[in-house]
C-alpha cells in the first residue's frame, strides 16, 4: 500500500512539471510569433502616420475633401487584398493644413503683408529698451494698418490691459499676447460645413466683379471634383459675358457640366433650371454664380434675395451656404463690401483671394471681428492648391512668422 502512494506521488509530480515546462514553451512561441494579420502574410508594416491636428470648427470638413478612411488601429486586422474605397468626407472650410508644404504656402502667400504693419512692429519691438512711448506707438502703428479699427482696439487693448509693467518691458511676451488675440478674432464661432444629408448640396457664391468670384468658383469645382465629388455649375451672372465664358473654360478644365443662359437673361432661371438638375441627376454639389455689379447697387441686392428665393423653390433648404469673394488687396474697402452685403443677405462664409499679391493681408482679422462670419478659404497664389482651406492658427503663425525676434524676415 505505502509503495502504491509513493508511485501516485511521484506520477503527480511529473505531470505538474510537465505542464510548467508547456507553459513556458507556449509563451516563448507567442512572444515570437506575428502580432497582426499583415505579419503573418509576411506583409511591411505600414510607415505610422502623423496625427491630423484636432480641428475647431469645420476647415468646410470638411477637409480638405476627399480624404480617404482612418488607418486601422494596431490591434485590428486589416484586408492588404481589398483596395481602400474613397471617401467622401466633408469638403476643405474646416480641414487645418498641419502639412510643412501648407504652412510654408501660407507663410510665402503672407510675405507682402509682413513686410507691412508686421515689420513695422518688429522694429518696435526690436529696440534694446521698451518703454510707455513704445505703447504709444504700438496703437498708432494698430489704428494705421489695414486690420480694421475694431480688430486694431481689441488686440491693443488686449496687450495695454493684459499684461503687468514688467511685461511690458518684454518683447516676447508681447508677441505671444498679440498672437494670442489674433487667433481668438480669426476662431469666428460658426457651425462646420455640412454638406451630408443634402442632395445635392447648394452654394451661392457673391462678390463684386474683379474680386476673383469666377476663379475661386472654378477652382472649388476642380478641387471637390478631384475629391470624387459630381459637380455642377451654374453661370448666373448672365450679365457679363466675360463671366459666363470664364466659367466654362473652369467648367471644361474641371470636365464638370455647366448650365448657362441667354446673355442679359434672367438669371434666377439659370439657377433654378440648375438645381433642379442636380437634384434629377445626382449631383453632389451645385455651385452658382451671381452677378457682381457695384455692392452700392440697390438693384443688385434685390436680384441677389430673388435668387435666394427661386433656389429654395428648387430645392427646399437651397442655398444651403452663401460664400462672399473678396480681394484681400483692397484692404479696408473689402470690409465696406462684406458689411453692405451682410445687411441684406445672409452670409455663412467669406472667401479672401490674392492674399499673396497685398500687403494687407491682417484685413482677415477685421472682417472675422466686425463680421463675425468665419473665412472658409484663402488664396495664397495661382495655382488650384493655393486656394486653401483657412486655418486661423496657421496663419497666425504664418503672418507673425519670426517676428519675436525683431524685424520679420
Amino acid at each position: 500500500m505505502q509503495t502504491e502512494l509513493l508511485e501516485l506521488a511521484a506520477a503527480i509530480v511529473g505531470i505538474a512539471l510537465i505542464m510548467v515546462v508547456l507553459r513556458r514553451a507556449s509563451a516563448r512561441s507567442r512572444e515570437r510569433a506575428p502580432m497582426n494579420v499583415r505579419e503573418r502574410l509576411g506583409v511591411e508594416p505600414e510607415a505610422p502616420t502623423k496625427p491630423k491636428r484636432e480641428r475647431k470648427r469645420p476647415r468646410p470638413g470638411a477637409p480638405e475633401a476627399g480624404q480617404g478612411p482612418a488607418p486601422a488601429k494596431p490591434s485590428e486586422p486589416t484586408q492588404p487584398s481589398e483596395p481602400a474605397k474613397p471617401s467622401k468626407a466633408e469638403p476643405g472650410p474646416d480641414e487645418a493644413p498641419t502639412d510643412a508644404e501648407a504652412r510654408e504656402a501660407y507663410k510665402a502667400g503672407l510675405a507682402k503683408t509682413r513686410g507691412g504693419f508686421v515689420a513695422r512692429l518688429g522694429k518696435l519691438f526690436g529696440r534694446k529698451k521698451i518703454d510707455a512711448q513704445t505703447l504709444d506707438e504700438l496703437e498708432e502703428v494698430l489704428f494705421t494698418a489695414d486690420i480694421g479699427p475694431r480688430a486694431a482696439d481689441r488686440i491693443f487693448q488686449s496687450v495695454k490691459g493684459g499684461l503687468s509693467k514688467d511685461d511690458l518691458e518684454d518683447a516676447s511676451k508681447i508677441w505671444a499676447r498679440i498672437r494670442a488675440t489674433s487667433k481668438d478674432i480669426l476662431s469666428v464661432d460658426a457651425p462646420p460645413v455640412a454638406m451630408t444629408g443634402k442632395q445635392p448640396f447648394v452654394l451661392l457664391v457673391l462678390g463684386v466683379n474683379g474680386v476673383g468670384k469666377t476663379t475661386t468658383i472654378g477652382k472649388l469645382a476642380q478641387k471637390w471634383k478631384l475629391d470624387g465629388r459630381k459637380v455642377l455649375l451654374a453661370a448666373g451672372d448672365t450679365y457679363r459675358a466675360a463671366a459666363t465664358e470664364q466659367l466654362e473654360v473652369w467648367a471644361d478644365r474641371a470636365e464638370v457640366p455647366i448650365v448657362r443662359g441667354k446673355q442679359n437673361g434672367d438669371p434666377s432661371s439659370v439657377i433654378f433650371e440648375a438645381i433642379k438638375k442636380g437634384v434629377d441627376e445626382g449631383f453632389d454639389i451645385v455651385i452658382c454664380d451671381t452677378a457682381g455689379r457695384l455692392h452700392s447697387n440697390a438693384g443688385l441686392m434685390d436680384e441677389l434675395k430673388k435668387l435666394r428665393r427661386v433656389a429654395d423653390k428648387a430645392m427646399p433648404g437651397a442655398p444651403h451656404e452663401t460664400w462672399m469673394v473678396l480681394d484681400a488687396t483692397t484692404g479696408q474697402n473689402a470690409i465696406s463690401q462684406a458689411k453692405t452685403f451682410k445687411a441684406d443677405m445672409e452670409i455663412t462664409g467669406i472667401v479672401l483671394t490674392k492674399l499673396d499679391g497685398s500687403a494687407k493681408g491682417g484685413v482677415v482679422l477685421g472682417i472675422c471681428d466686425e463680421l463675425k462670419v468665419p473665412v472658409r478659404f484663402v488664396g495664397v497664389g495661382e495655382k488650384i492648391g493655393d486656394l486653401r482651406p483657412f486655418d486661423p492658427a496657421a496663419f497666425v503663425e504664418a503672418l507673425y512668422s519670426d517676428a519675436s525676434g525683431g524685424e520679420p524676415s
